[in-house]
């Protein structure tokens, strides 16, 4: 396997400008993947994904928000630390108008960039990969479900 890349792709009954505010907006990021997040959608904005009560908190670089079309940052730093010069993992989320809706194209890459061995490169590729077919489906549940609130 390359573990170059993971790629997930869904299909949204919402708008490109909605999808946008979902996938980048701190209250909308902890309704269908962290339980809080704290990040403003600006590039070079730095934040934190956070999971339980402050057990994991991941610290995030926004790299590009062009609304309604593209948002992506970067995460998993070594050492947990926000490093400009270290390899991290890069998430974009590619949003694209579709009849009424949008299609919603995730991508992570990085990961053979880390640095780490073999088995880690596998091990987290395998890691994410099951993550994102998780929190994929939730985030096309969210949106479902917000768009159709009157």
């Amino acid at each position: 396997m390359e573990y170059g890349s993971i790629e997930r792709e869904i299909h949204v009954d919402a708008s490109p400008e909605v999808v946008f505010e979902v996938v980048s907006r701190p209250e909308h990021i902890s309704e269908w993947w962290t339980d809080d997040a704290d990040i403003e959608a600006t590039p070079g904005a730095v934040g934190e994904l956070v999971w339980g009560d402050r057990a994991e908190v991941v610290p995030i670089t926004v790299v590009n928000a062009e609304p309604p079309r593209l948002f992506s940052f970067r995460w998993c730093y070594p050492d947990g630390k926000v490093d400009e010069s270290a390899n991290s993992l890069l998430v974009t989320f590619e949003l694209t108008p579709s009849g009424t809706g949008t299609t919603i194209r995730l991508t992570e890459t990085g990961f053979r960039e880390m640095g780490w061995e073999a088995a880690k490169v596998a091990e987290q590729y395998r890691e994410h990969g099951v993550g994102w077919d998780t929190f994929v489906p939730r985030l096309g549940a969210y949106l479902a479900r917000l768009v159709s609130t009157p």
